[in-house]
């Protein structure tokens, strides 16, 4: 399916096992595999694998146009308990429906979750240095550049650089105000 329906017409969900293959058919660019430190070809099973994890530490969202899959985001809890607050981000989108929007969408989700349901402190990621879109879609949603990981990953035969980045909740959640005793 060629990628020609309106955004308006995407559906963002919680991922389900039966949408492995679509996930795992979105690496199956290699160009949309480079975009992201996923390795290109990735198995049906192991998306399985990945979609069975404990549920209350991995959230990973689908984008789907009818029956499919278009791209993908997953955020990421830490059960080191001194690292509780912080959440990693990935997103992947099929390379026919790449800048058209679904990022957008699928990081709106994301935000909402941490942000309103979560109560995550800190947001996170690593992205390509190059690439433009990614970091623009990120900033857009108020990340903001932590450094540069030089030769940080293998991408189609060479090391390439990749920034980290975060985002600090806005406005965290606080106990509300309680009045002095009596």
């Amino acid at each position: 399916m060629g990628g020609t329906a309106p955004v308006g017409d995407v559906v963002i969900r919680r991922a389900e096992p039966a949408d492995a293959a679509g996930i795992a058919r979105t690496f199956q660019s290699r160009s949309a595999a480079a975009g992201t430190l996923q390795n290109p070809y990735p198995s049906i099973a192991d998306w399985v694998e990945r979609l069975g994890r404990d549920a209350a530490t991995n959230y990973i969202f689908v984008a789907t146009v009818g029956e499919a899959v278009i791209g993908h985001a997953g955020m990421h809890g830490n059960k080191n308990v001194r690292r509780q607050h912080a959440w990693g981000l990935g997103i992947g989108i099929r390379e026919d429906w790449q800048r058209r929007g679904v990022g957008t969408l699928l990081m709106t989700t994301l935000i909402d979750l941490a942000d309103n349901w979560l109560g995550a402190l800190r947001l996170e990621l690593t992205v390509f240095s190059d690439n433009a879109a990614a970091l623009a879609l990120y900033r857009k949603f108020g990340f903001e550049v932590e450094g540069v990981h030089r030769a940080f990953a293998l991408r189609q035969g060479q090391y390439v650089d990749t920034t980290a980045m975060a985002r600090l909740h806005p406005n965290p959640p606080r106990l509300p105000a309680t009045g002095t005793p009596p």
